[in-house]
């Protein structure tokens, strides 16, 4: 039995692969006497001289090509799954990170509506602190905090007392939450 026989289908595919690269190159190098290798042992013989060296006869290239266009097919298929294979991989690789995101965009997206109905209820509850307070009180409390915050509280009292309020505040404070909220009450961007 020969050796090639024991192979499975896909060593067989290789070997024969191999055997098309090896005999295309083998056939396309000339040796020359000058690159052969001799080795000269003591009290051995003489080395052979260069024109007794015989090369085996290569094959044909007619040969050659008949066997590596019979292999073409099976190596194009074999080149084709083994594509096939991997953009599967990648594909699950894909799929698995898509299912990932999109977890993590749901988490975000329940934190985010929680985060607004906190911030929804502190506004309302702060605003309510502002409108009980005194005018006086209220202005210079106003004029720590942001000048962003505090148009927006302002912006959510009652105007009367909103009025007052600003009526209390220092000048430049006061016309710059007004300008704060002038703005933003304002429809369409100026830009």
């Amino acid at each position: 039995m020969k050796m090639i026989d024991r192979l499975s289908p896909k060593h067989r595919r290789n070997a024969a692969l191999a055997a098309c690269a090896f005999a295309t190159l083998v056939s396309v190098m000339p040796v020359r006497a000058e690159e052969a290798v001799r080795q000269v042992l003591p009290g051995a013989q003489a080395p052979a001289a260069p024109q007794q060296l015989v090369r085996e006869k290569a094959p044909d290239e007619s040969e050659i090509q008949r066997f590596c266009s019979n292999i073409a097919d099976a190596a194009r298929d074999r080149r084709y799954s083994l594509q096939a294979e991997e953009l599967k991989q990648l594909q699950a690789g894909i799929d698995q990170r898509m299912k990932a995101l999109d977890e993590k965009r749901a988490e975000y997206e329940q934190w985010l509506k929680r985060r607004e109905v906190f911030l929804a209820r502190a506004e309302d509850g702060v605003v309510k602190i502002y409108a009980g307070m005194k005018p006086d009180a209220a202005a210079e409390r106003l004029a720590m905090v942001t000048p962003d915050l505090a148009a927006a509280i302002l912006m959510k009292l009652d105007s009367r007392k909103a009025g007052v309020i600003l009526n209390e505040m220092d000048q430049k404070a006061a016309a710059t939450l007004t300008g704060i909220m002038a703005s933003a009450a304002r429809r369409v961007d100026p830009s």
